[in-house]
């Protein structure tokens, strides 16, 4: 035990000798935390929409009105002759146009069948998706408010939104940035740490000390996880105070689950460190398997089930996968802690899987040593 504790002694001095690793482990994250808060927008809105109006009664007016009430669409003008629907998405950079046809107005008082042509931009698949419901929603709400529905549902659901009622979405994309971050800057820290023993060559000392291999990685994992704590109270402080993010779910299963994480983002970290020959290569190591699967597979960004097979095989066993749960379940969700005891457990086995794969490829190494 007092080898290890020597070797986390002998890590914390190194890393607050380094100004450049203290940068990399404290404004880094928070920069990386500024850039996912604000920048990550995942629901459109202000989406330009031009609309020609053929009809000259109140009700087409009422109409255009209701289709931009939402924000969701914004009015743009439709240039061109009127003629050409095309011409506003070809020049203007409009994503939809809309035609209402002469005697719209007086078709609708009259109960009768009025066509409204619209053409959406479809390269943008979301944008496109989320103007052909808008523009739906608001025609049937427009409808329903001219009481001008010919038969009248007879199922009528009351829909309530839960967890996140004013639908912010800073209360999706922080937590899950919380994740991300907590998984590469750790990560990066402990590989750059292990590659660096490696492209100096002190690690030669240790190889020719008494440190077994498997205290060698526990005095480097403990020690950057102390570290990576750290990092974790100035994120998610920073998170409380931009993004007005509150713990609504069990507190001590998501501290739990947040060691273990960290843990394990610094087990991988070594891990890559022992497979790197130089720092750069180590970087690319984070950077390829680390960032990109935590980025795209770990449910902060798309939905799990939009993975496909087999990549979806590879989000199973990502610890950034499980942490994000936690992270929206203690800021969001509030689930209790015997439905998060999952969580802890998985992120532990692929904590244990990564301490012992890089325990033995050090331990390889000094034998060859």
């Amino acid at each position: 035990m007092k080898k290890i504790l020597a070797q986390i002694g002998k890590e914390i001095a190194q890393f607050r000798r380094d100004k450049l690793t203290l940068a990399l482990a404290f404004f880094l994250p928070f920069v990386a935390l500024l850039l996912y808060g604000y920048a990550t927008r995942l629901e459109s809105k202000n989406i330009l929409v031009a609309v020609k109006n053929f009809d000259t009664g109140s009700l087409s007016r009422d109409y255009i009105d209701t289709l931009f009430a939402t924000g969701q669409l914004q009015a743009a003008p439709f240039r061109g002759s009127g003629v050409d629907i095309m011409e506003p998405l070809d020049k203007d950079g409009v994503k939809a146009a809309i035609v209402i046809p002469p005697e719209f107005s007086r078709k609708v008082s009259r109960r009768e069948r009025a066509q409204v042509q619209v053409v959406i931009d479809a390269c943008d698949v979301n944008n496109a998706r989320v103007v052909k419901n808008c523009i739906i929603a608001s025609t049937n709400y427009f409808l329903r408010s001219k009481d001008l529905q010919n038969t009248r549902s007879l199922i009528s659901p009351q829909v309530r939104l839960w967890f996140n009622p004013g639908r912010d979405e800073a209360l999706y994309v922080a937590p899950g940035a919380i994740a991300v971050i907590l998984w590469i800057f750790p990560c990066l820290l402990a590989a750059l740490a292990m590659a660096r023993e490696k492209e100096q060559g002190t690690i030669l000392q240790l190889y020719a000390s008494s440190l077994s291999s498997f205290e060698l990685i526990a005095g480097k994992t403990i020690a950057y996880t102390l570290i990576a704590l750290m990092q974790a109270a100035l994120i998610i402080t920073a998170s409380f105070v931009l993004f007005g993010l509150r713990f609504v779910g069990d507190i001590p299963i998501f501290f739990l689950s947040l060691i273990l994480f960290l843990y394990s983002s610094v087990a991988f970290g070594v891990f890559a460190g022992t497979r790197a020959t130089t720092q750069s290569a180590a970087v690319q190591i984070v950077a390829t398997t680390g960032f990109t699967t935590a980025l795209l597979l770990s449910g902060f960004l798309y939905p799990l089930r939009n993975i496909t097979y087999p990549l979806s095989l590879i989000s199973n066993i990502l610890p950034a996968r499980y942490f994000v749960s936690a992270a929206r379940n203690a800021f969001v969700r509030g689930s209790d802690f015997a439905s998060q005891l999952y969580i802890p457990l998985s992120i532990a086995a692929a904590a244990l899987v990564l301490y012992i794969a890089a325990a033995k490829i050090l331990r390889r190494m000094q034998l060859k040593g």
